[in-house]
């Protein structure tokens, strides 16, 4: 890829910049500003060298039809306040806007065009549509990773027609995602969390033969519990896991990649129940495993202390109660401890993970926090994201 940082010759160019402001709005009012904090570098870079920015992105899923309730507005509004700067938000029908001389007519800094999800012709990656927003600038810029595992017009074909680049934030996101996956410093472990096998074996399966561990915690270990002959009473497990349990264990055996779950557990016989350390032959058929044991987190530690890299994606337990939280934020701070004395490389992500992360104030104390969702996990899987390819 050909990053944006490089190119020299971005005086007075209209810059066509894909974004993903794809933030959880109530009511007009933005939630989080997680997505529209990371892609100020690239903002603030372009506004340096001079050139004009006309900002490409979306909200929800309007599926090709104007709603208002999924504007643009609020975000602009939000960016005008962060830059100090004027943003204006285009409404006009971007088929009616038949030149990028209309751009000309405005005195703002940066303009955004409206919700390109607006537009069928977006999600169907339509050649003729992508042409045409391509014609609107002079340079084609990246910055949304996050949305790089959709085939989209913005995305992925109007990379045909314009000089194309990636931005700032979308290089760190790969640079970080490349050193957990192909330049890899050893040992490296995986801690990995969630509800199904079924949704991350492609990862789990992909990251085997090049992790030297991989933890896993959560709902997820739940299943390998159960796998061993252990009873796990109500506890979250994905009916006719067996066979995927199966697979993982028998490749981890072949390609000499340790496989750790937990050893002891908290328990409750429901969500808002007071917590009781357990081993795993000691589960009642009416409790629930919640978090994982201090045993559990001691050995995950020490494997921490031991590792060169670190990959965390999904939570130890229910850590939405505090009760539960405990196996999380000490798996979060001994990542910190170690990464405060540049003894590890560590990348998060996942929407619960970041949460957690969020919620402790501790994002900036990893090397990464990836907020990109499905194509973070695609990537992992070792899939290839067309709106990557589409920048090589």
């Amino acid at each position: 890829m050909r990053s944006i940082k490089d190119e020299t010759n971005l005086q007075k160019k209209k810059i066509l910049l894909r974004l993903d402001l794809n933030v959880p709005l109530d009511n007009g009012k933005i939630k989080d500003t997680t997505r529209i904090n990371k892609i100020l570098p690239t903002l603030n870079f372009l506004i340096k060298k001079n050139a004009k920015i006309i900002i490409l992105s979306h909200i929800g899923r309007p599926k090709g039809k104007i709603v208002n309730e999924l504007s643009l507005k609020p975000i602009s509004n939000e960016l005008q306040k962060k830059l100090n700067l004027n943003v204006k938000l285009i409404t006009k029908n971007i088929n009616e806007i038949k030149s990028k001389n209309f751009f000309d007519d405005f005195s703002e800094d940066i303009l955004m065009l409206e919700n390109i999800r607006f537009y069928a012709e977006e999600e169907e990656d339509d050649y003729d549509f992508a042409e045409h927003l391509a014609g609107l600038g002079d340079i084609y810029v990246n910055d949304a990773f996050s949305c790089s595992h959709r085939e989209h017009a913005s995305i992925h074909k109007i990379s045909k027609f314009l000089p194309s680049f990636s931005g700032l934030q979308l290089d760190l996101e790969v640079n970080a995602l490349t050193k957990i996956t192909s330049e890899i410093t050893k040992p490296i472990t995986c801690i990995i969390g969630g509800s199904k096998i079924s949704t991350k074996i492609k990862i789990i399966k992909n990251l085997i033969p090049k992790f030297d561990n991989i933890i896993l915690i959560g709902g997820m270990a739940n299943n390998f519990i159960e796998f061993e002959g252990n009873n796990i009473g109500k506890s979250l497990k994905e009916e006719n896991s067996f066979s995927n349990v199966k697979e993982i264990i028998d490749l981890s055996e072949t390609k000499g990649c340790k496989l750790i779950y937990p050893e002891d557990v908290l328990v409750a016989k429901n969500f808002n129940g007071s917590p009781q350390n357990k081993n795993l032959n000691e589960i009642l058929s009416d409790e629930m495993i919640l978090d994982i044991g201090p045993k559990t987190v001691n050995k995950i530690s020490k494997i921490i202390d031991e590792s060169k890299t670190i990959l965390w994606n999904g939570p130890a337990g229910y850590f939405e109660n505090p009760n539960f939280a405990n196996g999380s934020i000490q798996i979060a701070k001994k990542i910190i401890e170690n990464n405060i004395k540049n003894k590890i490389f560590s990348v998060a992500g996942g929407g619960d993970t970041v949460s957690l992360l969020n919620s402790l104030n501790a994002v900036d104390n990893f090397n990464f926090v990836s907020t990109a969702g499905g194509a973070f996990l695609e990537y992992l899987e070792g899939k290839k994201l067309p709106g990557i390819t589409a920048l090589n």
